[in-house]
């Protein structure tokens, strides 16, 4: 009985000595964030057992402050709560879409203790807590000049922060979200000018000037083009009976919001071509692509030229495709002209032979008769020698 009580003992002293309160080893930091922008906030918790995380929001000042437990979907879904409990606690809030009214203190808190959550006992390990402030403020002014460069073949764009409460730390623009390495700068001033010599459907898009400061700055400035629409090819060849694929895309910015195809007649004027127009013709398009099957190739009705047109709100754009339909005898036809060519060959040597033969008939016999008087005449010489000899 004693030995049972002392490995009892001996079991709850090594369970409490593997025990462990919870500790933070990441804790969140404070931010200060634009209207609208979005912020996330991450807290890395150990303990054994595994401690569970919260996310709480505070508002006010003591005494009269208030606590809101955060739940994944709280704020008609603009909060996100991401937790995974494995080696230890790690958890992530995410604040979309931010007002005025979301500035406060954000608290994580963590705790281990197996009565934690119960109403009715106060646990012995208390809640941890490590806290972080987000301040959400009003845009800073930025005047960008011009506004929008429309079909342009050159433009300077340029930005003033007129916020001079802010320090600025440098400054750099973007296109389409990628920085312009040689726009970088480390100058402190609020103003920003960006050169474009020459613009082509390629170099559009959304410019933007961004300040570094607290928080960063930024404004955009749309420079359009006429779509850049070209066939991915210019000649399109097809069987008579099979399909033909053709297809255009486009560049630039904005892309086209309406496609459109052509069939060129011999007089010049085009035919349009839709996927009600007939049942053979089906037309697929996306804001940078489209294509156009026709089923059932016919010689005489299908091929000739084809146009592909896009249209965005500068201006329309278009490129030409030809169409070649071969016809199902055309993989025959090496095979027949090898044909026809034997069959000639054949009547030559018929004919050549035929002439010939007549000809080595009359010499055979020529032949014949030139050794009978030869044999005839050798024959006299011989019966003259021998009556010499008499």
């Amino acid at each position: 009985m004693k030995l049972l009580w002392a490995f009892s003992a001996l079991l709850l002293c090594c369970s409490r000595a593997s025990a462990s309160t919870a500790g933070f080893i990441v804790s969140p930091l404070s931010q200060m964030k634009l209207i609208n922008d979005g912020a996330e906030l991450h807290c890395e918790v150990i303990g054994n057992p595994i401690p569970e995380v919260q996310w709480w929001f505070i508002e006010g000042e003591e005494p009269n402050e208030t606590f809101t437990q955060l739940f994944d979907g709280a704020r008609d879904d603009q909060v996100r709560i991401n937790a995974t409990y494995i080696a230890h606690a790690t958890s992530s809030i995410h604040l979309f879409s931010l007002t005025l009214n979301d500035s406060g203190t954000y608290e994580c808190r963590a705790s281990n203790d197996p009565h934690r959550n119960e109403l009715k006992k106060t646990p012995k390990i208390k809640w941890i807590r490590s806290q972080a402030n987000i301040i959400v403020i009003e845009p800073l002014t930025i005047v960008a000049d011009p506004p929008e460069v429309n079909n342009q073949t050159s433009a300077v764009l340029s930005c003033n922060l007129t916020e001079t409460n802010h320090p600025v730390k440098g400054s750099y623009w973007q296109l389409n979200g990628k920085i312009i390495e040689t726009s970088r700068s480390e100058a402190d001033t609020p103003y920003t000018v960006l050169r474009l010599e020459k613009i082509t459907p390629h170099s559009g898009g959304k410019y933007e000037c961004v300040f570094l400061t607290d928080p960063v700055a930024q404004n955009t400035i749309e420079v359009k083009t006429i779509p850049h629409v070209a066939a991915y090819k210019h000649s399109e060849h097809g069987n008579e009976g099979d399909k033909a694929v053709m297809v255009c895309v486009s560049h630039g910015y904005p892309l086209p919001t309406d496609w459109n195809w052509f069939k060129v007649d011999t007089d010049g004027s085009r035919m349009p071509i839709t996927n009600g127009t007939d049942i053979k013709y089906q037309i697929k398009s996306t804001p940078n692509k489209t294509t156009l099957v026709i089923d059932d190739l016919k010689i005489d009705l299908d091929r000739g030229e084809y146009n592909c047109s896009g249209t965005n709100d500068i201006g329309t754009a278009t490129d030409q495709i030809h169409l070649r339909i071969r016809s199902r005898l055309a993989a025959l036809w090496p095979f027949l002209g090898i044909v026809a060519e034997v069959l000639i060959l054949v009547t030559i040597i018929f004919i050549y032979e035929k002439k010939r033969k007549p000809d080595e008939v009359n010499d055979d016999d020529d032949s014949g008769s030139a050794l009978k008087s030869n044999s005839a005449t050798n024959h006299k010489d011989k019966n003259l020698r021998q009556r010499n000899s008499n």
